[in-house]
């Protein structure tokens, strides 16, 4: 554990030296404030309390905006070693394949945990600004915290893993892009356009696992069933609320586990 550590140090460092931890923190609080004063206007309309709203906003910033962030600190994770001659230096020493990987993971997911807990906690003080009872919505930012962080994991796992295929940090680049279109921008189109055609019965039933099936859409289903009890998320959230909450629980918990392996499995077979 203490070689892991070590590593997740060093690359911890990195990503300081590189700017990462600034750039992740101040993207995440411009966006967040952002969101905090355009979309908590209808709060007397539907009588959530301020902060509530806001959470609405922030999930939907944090599914375009997270997975983005965690692909572009991986994408050269491994990558990057190869192109640099770094690789055989790291492999050397008295740390395992899974051990580096995990100790990148570890530094990665720190810098999300502080981008995204500064981020949404510059947004939550705007709305204890602005309404003193938005203190009921602390719950639901805190949950929207910490399944942040798992969707930025889960994503930083898959990142790594297309670095190790790539091995190179332009091919890893496109690839992140493009994982990142699919997966959290075509993926939902796809499944509107089922929805939108009437297609057959089965096609229909099938949709709650296809929607649990991406890590995107688990992390919005989960979050935006909380909003649905307080009527803030609309249509999507009587959706959300429609699949059982341990579902899609399940799936956030089970996809960081799931890319990990894959990660670790690419990794395996990048030869020095």
């Amino acid at each position: 554990m203490s070689r892991i550590l070590s590593t997740m140090g060093i690359e911890f460092r990195i990503a300081l030296r590189n700017r990462w931890v600034a750039i992740a923190t101040g993207l995440m609080v411009l966006f967040a404030l952002v969101l905090a004063a355009a979309g908590a206007a209808p709060t007397g309309d539907i009588g959530a309390d301020r902060l509530s709203v806001t959470v609405v906003s922030l999930t939907s910033l944090a599914v375009y905006l997270v997975p983005l962030l965690a692909l572009l600190m991986s994408f050269d994770a491994v990558a990057g070693e190869v192109e640099r001659g770094t690789l055989p230096l790291l492999l050397t020493y008295p740390v395992s394949r899974a051990g580096i990987l995990a100790g990148k993971l570890l530094a990665h997911v720190l810098i999300l945990a502080i981008a995204v807990t500064l981020g949404y906690g510059a947004a939550a003080l705007a709305a204890f600004w602005a309404d003193p009872k938005a203190v009921a919505g602390l719950s639901a930012l805190v949950r929207l915290i910490w399944t942040s962080v798992l969707l930025g994991a889960t994503f930083l796992g898959l990142g790594y893993a297309l670095s190790s295929l790539a091995r190179r940090p332009s091919g890893a680049a496109g690839l992140a892009i493009g994982l990142w279109l699919a997966l959290v921008v075509l993926y939902d189109l796809g499944l509107l356009a089922l929805v939108v055609s009437g297609g057959d019965g089965l096609a229909v039933q099938a949709l709650p696992g296809l929607l649990l099936a991406n890590p995107a859409d688990a992390f919005r289903l989960f979050n935006l069933a909380a909003a649905a009890a307080v009527g803030a998320a609309g249509g999507i959230g009587a959706a959300a609320a429609s699949i059982p909450l341990w579902q899609s629980a399940l799936s956030m918990a089970l996809w960081p586990l799931v890319a990990f392996a894959l990660a670790l499995a690419a990794f395996r077979k990048v030869t020095p």
